[in-house]
């Protein structure tokens, strides 16, 4: 770390210590670890929130905002005589030269997919010998990537199609139960069966599943409100247009952020 960086990091861990000591602030002052949960989740999707919009400030400030997490919850611990900073930074500086003996040691590698199983094999010595190796998944996780972690670790031990056609037809075979459905419960398990199924794909083609999503998410916003620009702009009431003409209004939209995003 350059003697700048470690000279406004330590100041950093110092204005936490203030905030929380004898006349900090009273609101620092009464954070816990679970209270900070929703912070901590906040900040983090901010963090993707940045990364999506490629914008560099953005991005810095979060990661910021996200540092400050961090280094909250270490404060919170030291005080309570638990692990402080240094000891935060030890674990995750030990964790890295173990889990990359191919730089910081004598292994060898040829591919990333090489890394990446080595990386597993080395995790599974480090858990307890009857534990699952799904158990260090988070569950607090969003549905979507937890469900494409488990489905890749599973799928590290042989569990997993041969080939991705196999998965195809598994997702037509999930498409003709939840037809199938009868009332409120079956359609839901028999959505999360087409969930499930979904990332599954996704992860064969090597599309992550939550940024997939959150684009998409993202396109619908652009466009739903370039539509309710040209309503405003015309005078007319979107709820009251027939569907049809929602969805020339829809299409006029796209090709309004077509041409915006190749200007």
């Amino acid at each position: 770390m350059l003697k700048h960086e470690s000279k406004e990091f330590s100041r950093l861990v110092e204005i936490i210590a203030q905030l929380r000591g004898p006349g900090g602030c009273p609101w620092d002052k009464k954070q816990t670890h679970a209270s900070l949960r929703e912070c901590l989740l906040e900040e983090t999707y901010e963090v993707l929130d940045a990364l999506d919009e490629g914008t560099r400030q953005k991005l810095c400030g979060e990661l910021g905002d996200l540092l400050l997490q961090i280094v909250l919850h270490a404060q919170i611990a030291k005080e309570s005589g638990e692990f402080d900073m240094d000891a935060v930074i030890k674990s995750i500086n030990a964790k890295l030269v173990r889990r990359h003996p191919h730089v910081f040691s004598d292994a060898q590698v040829s591919s990333a997919e090489e890394v990446t199983h080595n990386w597993e094999q080395i995790k599974k010595t480090e858990r307890h010998s009857e534990a699952s190796i799904l158990d260090s998944v988070p569950r607090q996780m969003p549905a979507l990537a937890y469900s494409q972690e488990i489905q890749s670790r599973a799928a590290h031990t042989g569990f997993d199609w041969e080939n991705i056609d196999g998965v195809i037809d598994k997702l037509v075979e999930e498409v003709k139960e939840y037809k199938e459905t009868e009332n409120q419960v079956q359609r839901e398990e028999e959505f999360g069966d087409l969930f499930f199924t979904m990332v599954n794909i996704a992860r064969r083609v090597g599309v992550d599943p939550e940024v997939s999503l959150r684009q998409a998410n993202r396109k619908f916003f652009l466009r739903f409100t370039s539509m309710e620009q040209l309503c405003r702009e015309r005078g007319l009431e979107l709820g009251k247009l027939s569907f049809d003409q929602q969805n020339q209004l829809w299409e006029e939209a796209k090709k309004l952020i077509r041409k915006s995003n190749s200007a």
